[in-house]
């Protein structure tokens, strides 16, 4: 029993959370109207979706702002671990570590809503942000990408060879020069990663940013939500096919320059 055990619930594993994909991927080259019934091979719905503009539009502004975050998450997050790996002891750590902390296990509804009082804060006293849009939907995936970000740092931080940071002060190497010409190298396959999930945390997000959101900055998945309210169209299936083939593709280069820097014996 053992022997065949394992393979098959590993199999109706795999099965269980791709064939959804799958069907979702075939279903996008379908002819008829109806997702669920197959009417031929064709590739109608990909000509609909680049005529959409509402689609277009919303993919255009969660793409933007998932790069923007991804970025300024992996810099905030990527500091962040770094003083809290190589510092043991300063003014605020506990803080510092808390407020990394509390976006992992915080409620997005919470997240959400004392975002949006903030930045009404902030208007009202600053006059910054005026409303909400890209903006204020950029930092509040900031604030909590950052986060994620930060925990993979820590990880890889934790566990690097010292010595290699000893060795450049030793051969007269300030902390700048030490950063940059040691550390980020060795770090980079983690920050890639981090970025990654930023990147993907950020354009999957729809509950923090229906809460900062305003008019003229729909993202992909609050479209994507309110059209699937009134039933699936066959021109969602393509837009999901597309970002899933974006997915591989990013996934692949991933792991290619996380092989490259393992065969370099970093």
């Amino acid at each position: 029993m053992r022997g065949w055990f394992l393979p098959v619930a590993v199999l109706l594993g795999f099965i269980f959370l791709y064939a959804p994909i799958i069907s979702l991927v075939v279903f996008s080259f379908n002819e008829s109207r109806l997702v669920t019934v197959w009417g031929g091979f064709s590739t109608r719905w990909y000509g609909e979706l680049l005529n959409d503009r509402q689609i277009m539009g919303a993919a255009w502004v969660s793409l933007k702002v998932a790069l923007f975050s991804a970025t300024l998450a992996t810099v905030i997050g990527t500091l962040g671990a770094f003083v809290l790996t190589r510092f043991s002891r300063f003014t605020g750590r506990l803080l510092l570590t808390g407020m990394i902390t509390a976006p992992l296990v915080m409620p997005e509804v919470i997240t959400g809503l004392s975002l949006l009082l903030l930045f009404i804060s902030m208007e009202l006293t600053l006059g910054w942000p005026a409303g909400r849009g890209l903006v204020t939907v950029i930092i509040a995936h900031t604030t909590f990408c950052a986060a994620f970000v930060a925990v993979i740092a820590q990880s890889r931080l934790r566990s690097m060879d010292d010595s290699l940071e000893e060795a450049a002060r030793d051969l007269g190497a300030g902390p700048v020069r030490v950063f940059f010409d040691v550390t980020l190298p060795v770090i980079t396959p983690a920050l890639v990663s981090g970025w990654l999930l930023a990147f993907t945390l950020s354009l999957d997000d729809l509950v923090i940013a229906s809460f900062v959101t305003g008019p003229g900055a729909s993202t992909l998945p609050m479209v994507i939500f309110s059209k699937v309210r009134l039933g699936v169209s066959p021109d969602v299936n393509a837009l999901a096919t597309i970002i899933i083939g974006f997915v591989f593709v990013a996934v692949l280069a991933a792991g290619w320059l996380m092989r490259k820097q393992m065969s370099k014996g970093l």
